[in-house]
């Protein structure tokens, strides 16, 4: 009987090398930053100029490509937020490597 805690016998996540991301985790996860850029700044902007119809609408279309992202992401590489913001898949997937800070 295998040890489920031992990561030699955790296989790596879909899509994933052992050790490290590839080239399309980077674009992905790249991508996902952009977004989360141009959301901070429209929020901060939004903060101050809250009657501004346009930035409202471009802020709700970047949260909705955002959620599109991140889901991309996730089912290909694992959760990219704790405490249920992600769900994850079985097994759990949080001691996979490398995690999004990490690259």
């Amino acid at each position: 009987m295998t040890d489920p805690n031992d990561s030699a016998e955790r296989p790596t996540p879909q899509g994933m090398p052992p050790g490290g991301g590839d080239e399309a985790y980077r674009r992905q996860l790249e991508e996902i930053q952009k977004v989360d850029f141009a959301l901070v700044e429209l929020n901060l902007y939004l903060d101050t100029h809250p009657t501004d119809l346009q930035a409202l609408r471009q802020f709700n279309q970047l949260a909705q490509r955002r959620q599109q992202l991140c889901y991309a992401f996730e089912m290909t590489y694992g959760p990219l937020m704790h405490f249920g913001h992600s769900f994850s898949r079985f097994p759990w997937q949080w001691p996979d490597t490398p995690w999004p800070w990490q690259v």
